[in-house]
């Protein structure tokens, strides 16, 4: 259940000046029903299962999107106006082109209002944020989210503060982190929401455990690591200067790798009975799709683990509607 203030952004995009109490705005499908996790009360000994769960990221995915799709439609039938989204695009990198084209899918099955702006790689950083200045007022757009990476000339900051906080559905602005940080989660950075709720797909509770992020990127890391912390873990977070790197991630009983190498975290890294998440999204010698983790000896002693693909990234654009959803109810109060 996601509970947010009614007024937390006004109309300039501002917080308001005193606290307000809390209301429920929107809420992410319960988990499904699953065997509960079961592992040796020795953790000396090795995992009793021969190999780990996986959790479908497509699946759980599926179920968010069915779930959006469900109170859109109700919005819709009350005779309101359906949550808007625009993707803002600069260049013509591949991968860019086909992340966008899947976010605007899934805006139509579900039923939003979206619209693609393509941006020439030429483009300067004035005219994207005259564009953003554009949407921000803009009564039809709830949600904007402008596709990285940007070319060199435009500055990723700048941009992303040019958003209004409550159109941030990629939650990056210093406002939502802030909240994040703060435990008063607004609109949040939809790869670790996505996380979060496969986590909570494995039926196995978060505090206490110990919790390890490879990579500390301001998308997926930092903020992994504040929704992790939240959830009451104990947090290491690892990068590139980390010392002995295979020891903490073999103390982890949560395990989310994040770097853009492939196969960069070995089988004997991983703590028997761990979760594992990975992030990653790579091509590998042979150019196969492939993690940040080596899955087949990680899934050897793990006890829960996500396949790539079809484990994170569906998450984060399940996670993408899911704000888009709550950023209209912001704007619509009775949306959502």
């Amino acid at each position: 259940m996601i509970a947010v203030r009614p007024d937390s952004v006004n109309a300039l995009g501002r917080p308001p000046a005193g606290p307000e109490p809390l209301r429920v705005l929107a809420s992410t499908p319960a988990p499904v029903k699953i065997a509960p996790w079961q592992f040796r009360q020795d953790r000396d000994k090795r995992f009793e299962r021969m190999s780990a769960q996986l959790l479908d990221g497509k699946a759980i995915a599926a179920a968010v999107r069915a779930e959006v799709a469900a109170r859109v439609a109700g919005e819709r039938a009350a005779g309101r106006r359906p949550p808007g989204l625009a993707v803002v695009l600069v260049g013509a990198h591949p991968a860019s082109q086909v992340y966008v084209r899947n976010k605007s899918n899934a805006c139509h099955e579900v039923g939003f209002h979206s619209e693609v702006h393509a941006l020439p790689e030429s483009c300067s950083e004035a005219e994207l944020l005259a564009l953003i200045d554009a949407l921000n007022a803009d009564a039809r757009i709830d949600g904007i989210l402008v596709q990285l990476p940007l070319p060199p000339q435009i500055a990723p900051a700048a941009v992303i503060e040019r958003i209004l906080p409550s159109k941030d559905v990629d939650g990056f602005h210093p406002y939502n982190l802030g909240r994040l940080a703060l435990r008063m989660p607004l609109l949040r950075p939809c790869t670790p929401k996505g996380v979060m709720t496969l986590l909570a797909h494995t039926g196995r509770p978060l505090a206490g455990l110990d919790a390890v992020v490879i990579g500390q990127s301001n998308i997926v890391g930092r903020p992994m690591a504040l929704e992790l912390l939240a959830a009451r873990c104990t947090i290491t977070v690892c990068h590139s200067r980390t010392a002995d790197l295979a020891a903490k991630a073999r103390a982890a009983d949560v395990l989310v790798v994040a770097i853009g190498r492939a196969r960069f975290v070995p089988g004997d890294w991983i703590k028997p009975g761990a979760l594992v998440i990975d992030v990653g999204m790579n091509r590998d010698g042979d150019g196969r799709l492939c993690g940040d983790v080596d899955f087949d000896a990680a899934r050897a002693r793990a006890d829960w683990i996500t396949p790539v693909p079809g484990g994170v990234g569906p998450m984060t654009i399940a996670s993408l509607l899911e704000n888009t959803l709550q950023a209209a109810a912001l704007h619509q109060p009775s949306a959502g």
